[in-house]
């Protein structure tokens, strides 16, 4: 639970120090310096990968996987810097419902009538933060809306991709892909960088490696049914940031929508694990 505790702060700062860059530099330099970022800073790993001369099987998919990633993260950025960082977090939280549903749709996985349940009243906080009727959706919110199912598609191809690949692949080969990708979109409207900025974008590329990492060894130790209520914790700081940060006012329908989408998320994961244990 530490782990993941830390992972919550480390994400929460990459979303904290996208918002100070805010929009003079496009999503897709910004997220290209991110992951060139990420690639020097799992270079240790990548001359491991090399010296052992590993065997990539999966190539394809480690592709397709890059390329969805990349573009969920450019509009990740782009949502950052536009809307309240607690209505990123919270949206966000929209990403694991989606894979629920995947999973069923692309690996068999059987969906039960306590998980659609789960799954309606998630959506349900997703409505609750947007209001669609009673409040004009920002396009901020439309990209946020559209990240999360490309980040669930992205974890999903990533859970296919442990059948084949060894960790190390898996992780490194993420950052390589997601920095050529997205280099071409990235030069199409390059704006130079002030040392700030540079230095900002550098720091959200070592908080997300560091992220990635707490949060993998977090659900080494411990099951997802444990871990995923703490990630609550991630729209609180989210929220404390952005009122003490930025000046953001406290939306009581992003925190209850989100706080839904928690709940939800939370007795997906509980289902899982139950599920899990009746099958060993």
């Amino acid at each position: 639970m530490l782990w993941m505790l830390l992972s919550g702060l480390c994400f929460v700062g990459v979303t904290v120090s996208v918002r100070y860059v805010g929009t003079r530099i496009p999503a897709p330099e910004a997220a290209f310096i991110r992951y060139v970022v990420g690639t020097v800073f799992l270079a240790p790993i990548l001359l491991q990968i090399v010296r052992r001369q590993l065997v990539v099987q999966a190539w394809n998919t480690l592709l397709l996987r890059g390329i969805i990633h990349g573009i969920g993260v450019c509009l990740w950025f782009f949502a950052m810097a536009r809307i309240p960082i607690a209505e990123v977090t919270a949206l966000s939280y929209l990403t694991p419902i989606l894979m629920t549903i995947g999973a069923a749709i692309f690996f068999g996985e059987k969906l039960y009538t306590r998980r659609i349940m789960a799954i309606v009243i998630g959506l349900i906080g997703v409505f609750i933060i947007l209001r669609p009727g009673f409040s004009e959706i920002s396009i901020g919110q439309v990209a946020q809306l559209i990240t999360a199912p490309l980040f669930a598609a992205s974890l999903l191809l990533t859970k296919k991709l442990t059948q084949t690949e060894q960790l190390s692949v898996i992780v490194a080969t993420l950052s390589i892909i997601c920095s050529i990708s997205l280099l071409p979109f990235a030069l199409v409207n390059w704006v130079e960088p002030n040392m700030t900025e540079l230095a900002l974008l550098s720091l959200t590329g070592v908080l997300a490696t560091i992220g990635h990492f707490t949060l993998t060894r977090a659900l080494i130790l411990a099951p997802v049914a444990v871990l995923q209520p703490v990630s609550f914790l991630q729209l609180l700081w989210a929220t404390m940031f952005g009122v003490m940060l930025f000046g953001e006012s406290i939306d009581g329908f992003v925190v209850l929508g989100g706080s839904i989408l928690v709940v939800s998320i939370s007795y997906i994961a509980h289902r899982e694990s139950v599920a899990r244990n009746r099958s060993d």
